[in-house]
């Protein structure tokens, strides 16, 4: 592939913006190994100790965070992560939820004492509609059943429930059944993230990563499914020249500013990385009736496939 024309980096001025929550990484460990995995080369870097998170979660509040993401890696694998949460109400968060692969909480006694300590909302991530796709994702066989389970035992409890899904190529064909299947198992809330390449996504990019515009009309099925049952629905890092007319469901609109902690830095915004670094337009898209709203695709994407399939509206 040539040389490819893309935007330069926007200049951008940093306006004050209230930042209210909080994106705390408790490590790169994970009882997943998943073929999109956007962290596993972290992975060597392990997990923060308790007293490390417990003083994150102080310093955030004291800044004037009042929610918290826990995430991860994988948060259920952490033998202290009832304590941790418990932490964090202790704290004064009003909004604690738990990023998670969902797995742990097939265990209803460990749901309970989640929900006791005092997390508010349950954010698991299935990827597809049967056990052969998701374990195949996630190369860990047995994972699609526990994650179902879960979300039916965080649902039977009554906790708010926001699913994400990874488009990949072994998925996007799949993903109406998955909307139907979320809408029986009474999530509140599901989201549809195309593929980040990084990590495992980087490695394994041949087999997993398929054309956004492949993708697209699948896509929109779910969100229609989605629509028609009362939940809402989102889709994040699909151009919106390829979302009409779904344009409104693109998660860019609503991710709130979030601080991120990581094992090694802490960003005050990633909203400002996400829009100005880690995504990208190009020269065509200035046109577009869009073009301020939509971020583009990942920046890695073009890269390997192009533009071509993205058009100013």
């Amino acid at each position: 592939m040539g040389k490819l024309s893309i935007l330069p980096q926007q200049d951008f001025v940093e306006t004050p913006a209230i930042v209210r929550r909080v994106d705390l990484k408790v490590g790169y460990k994970c009882s997943n190994n998943c073929l999109f995995c956007v962290v596993a080369d972290k992975r060597v870097l392990g997990d923060k100790t308790t007293d490390q998170i417990k003083q994150e979660l102080f310093e955030s509040y004291r800044e004037g965070k009042t929610e918290v993401v826990l995430t991860g890696g994988e948060v259920g694998i952490r033998p202290d992560i009832v304590d941790i949460v418990a932490f964090a109400r202790r704290a004064g968060f009003t909004e604690i939820q738990i990023q998670t692969n969902g797995r742990r909480f097939a265990d209803e006694v460990f749901c309970k004492d989640m929900i006791h300590a005092g997390m508010t909302t349950f954010a698991p991530a299935l990827h597809g509609p049967t056990a052969a796709i998701h374990d195949g994702l996630t190369r860990a066989r047995g994972s699609w059943r526990q994650t179902v389970l879960g979300i039916y035992n965080m649902r039977r409890l009554g906790i708010k429930t926001f699913t994400n899904t990874v488009i990949t190529k072994q998925n996007y064909r799949h993903l109406p059944a998955l909307a139907r299947l979320l809408i029986k198992l009474g999530v509140a809330q599901f989201q549809l993230a195309f593929v980040h390449i990084q990590g495992n996504a980087m490695t394994y990019h041949k087999k997993i990563v398929p054309k956004v515009s492949a993708a697209a009309p699948f896509i929109k099925q779910a969100l229609e499914i989605g629509f028609r049952a009362g939940r809402r629905v989102m889709v994040e890092a699909v151009p919106f020249c390829l979302l009409a007319p779904y344009e409104r469901c693109a998660s860019e609109f609503y991710i709130p500013p979030t601080q991120c902690k990581e094992i090694h830095q802490t960003v005050a915004n990633f909203d400002i990385i996400r829009k100005f670094q880690a995504k990208t337009k190009f020269p065509t898209c200035e046109p577009c009736r869009w073009f301020r709203q939509c971020e583009g695709p990942w920046i890695e994407y073009p890269q390997l496939f192009g533009s071509k399939e993205f058009q100013p509206v």
